[in-house]
This record gives structure tokens, C-alpha cells and sequence, in this order.
């Protein structure tokens, strides 16, 4: 098994982390405004009093970036949002300001959604990143290696068929320290950034709480504009742990009522990201 000296498999203490003259930033947060019941405010309140900073990523929305802006709690807020691409892979957006974040979303995003709000919108993976060209933003892929047997993932969908390998050219890093993944998958997370020459971060894929800052991107800087630098040059740490199988259930049943209404619209765009394995299954029976 490999490990990666800038992606360290621990709790992090931030306190420490600080007194190192890093700053760390859960990246990869949802809150009320997607599949959380987690309030903007609170989750700000928190961060502010744990010594993180925080990127809100709902999934297709950026209100909640746009709440947390006008909040007074000073935190490093790291304006992002996790699109869901229709092809399967679900892209973190990190933006270096609010307003072309909320641009981004308006022109981009809020057209293309489908009824269900927080499945994959009707944008393939190369769509997007060819829309964000032209915006000051990062794009990095959460949890490469997919969510259980979804198609959540870039590596999944390259392994399946899905998608060409060449979209890794067009990401800046990876997320290689997911909360909600098992190790075996950061793990290759973290080898796939060492392959395809990519920055690397981390964030809880939390959405309850309690989560917040259990998963921190580090880097050499005092400012949220100053982490995506590091970032795209490849200058991070990332510290976290990937959370109990007992508390992804609780959180998984916690998220399940937000997803319930849109059982409908979320299990037809499951199928039309399946289609792609099923064809190349059907394809080599035939050729046999």
C-alpha cells in the first residue's frame, strides 16, 4: 500500500496546523440550501470557532455562498459549488469571488437543472469545464473513484467507458481525502494526482454539523484567494479521516428525506449514466 507525504491520514488539530503558519479549509461542505439541514450560519459559527476556514459546495446551488457572504462571522469562505455532471462525475467549482460564482451559476447552472435539484444537471463533464472557461476558478473532481456502485466519480466513469481519459488534462487537482469514501479509494485518489500531475485537496463531504473541519486542505497562506493559488501549483497538505461506517449511515439517513421528493427525475438520470457500461456490456456479449 502507498502513502503520500502531503496527504496525511489523521485528525486534524488546527490549533496546530495554525501554529505552523498553515492555514486549513474544509472543502467540501453542503449546507440547507442542497441535501443538508445543516444552517449557513451555524456552520460559519462553528468553522470560526474550530480555526477553519470553509468552502460551502452545495450541490447545483451557490445561494448558500451568497447567505454566507452576508453574514458578520469572520471565516476564510471559499465560494464553490459541486455540479453534477450529467455524464456521471460531480465537479467542485472553487471561484475567487462571490459574483463570478453566482454568474457562473445563473448563466450556466440554473438553466440546466432538472426537477430533481440536487442530481446531475444536463450538462456533460466537458460542458462544464468548457463554461468555466473565462472565470477565475479552479476545477477539482470530489471522490475520483466514485460513491459505492454510482457513477460519482471521473476514474469510474473513464473505467467504465463513460468519459475519455484526457478529461484529467482539464482538471486542476483531485480530491484525495473525501470524508464519506473508504481509504482504499483516497488512496488511489491520491496515486491518480501523482499520475496525472495534479493539485490535491480534501473536504468532509460533510453534511451534518458535527462533520465540519474533519477533513482540512492546508497550504502556506492567510487567505481563501491565496489556497486556490496553492492549489492550482500543487503547494498543499491535505489532513483528514474518512468517517465511521456508523456515522455515514446516520448521515445517509439524514440526507435521504431532501433526495425522497425527487425519487422520480433522480433514478431516470441514474439510468441514462448507466447506459454507457450497459451498451459496452451488451457490445462485448455480442462479440464473442
Amino acid at each position: 500500500m502507498h502513502y503520500y507525504k502531503d496527504v496525511i491520514f489523521q485528525k486534524p488539530l488546527p490549533e496546530e496546523i495554525r501554529r505552523l503558519g498553515l492555514l486549513p479549509v474544509d472543502l467540501h461542505f453542503h449546507t440547507r440550501h442542497s441535501d443538508s439541514a445543516t444552517r449557513v450560519r451555524d456552520a460559519l459559527k462553528l468553522a470560526a470557532r474550530r480555526g477553519v476556514g470553509l468552502a460551502i459546495t452545495d450541490h447545483n446551488q451557490a445561494s448558500g455562498v451568497a447567505e454566507a457572504k452576508g453574514q458578520k462571522i469572520r471565516v476564510p469562505l471559499v465560494p464553490g459549488i459541486e455540479v453534477s455532471a450529467n455524464d456521471g462525475p460531480h465537479i467542485l467549482l472553487y471561484f475567487y469571488s462571490v459574483s463570478d460564482l453566482l454568474d457562473f451559476h445563473r448563466r450556466h447552472i440554473a438553466k440546466n437543472r432538472r426537477v430533481g435539484p440536487f442530481t446531475a444537471i444536463r450538462l456533460d463533464t466537458s460542458d462544464i469545464l468548457d463554461r468555466r472557461e473565462g472565470y477565475s476558478c479552479i476545477a477539482v473532481e470530489a471522490h475520483p473513484c466514485g460513491y459505492a456502485f454510482l457513477n460519482r466519480g471521473v476514474q469510474r466513469c473513464v473505467a467504465g467507458a463513460c468519459i475519455g481519459e484526457e478529461v484529467f488534462s482539464r482538471l486542476d487537482a483531485l480530491e484525495v481525502i473525501c470524508g464519506g469514501m473508504a481509504r482504499s479509494h483516497n488512496l488511489k485518489a491520491a496515486g491518480l494526482a501523482v499520475t496525472h500531475d495534479l493539485g490535491r485537496t480534501g473536504g468532509t463531504d460533510g453534511h451534518l454539523l458535527h462533520e465540519l473541519g474533519g477533513v482540512v486542505t492546508c497550504a502556506e497562506v492567510d487567505t481563501a484567494e491565496e489556497l486556490l493559488d496553492a492549489i492550482r501549483m500543487k503547494k498543499t497538505v491535505v489532513i483528514g479521516r474518512e468517517r465511521p461506517l456508523v456515522e455515514k449511515a446516520v448521515m445517509g439517513t439524514a440526507v435521504l428525506p431532501h433526495h425522497l421528493p425527487y425519487a422520480v427525475p433522480i433514478l431516470q438520470a441514474r439510468w441514462e449514466q448507466g447506459l454507457p457500461r450497459i451498451r459496452k456490456f451488451v457490445e462485448g456479449r455480442l462479440n464473442r
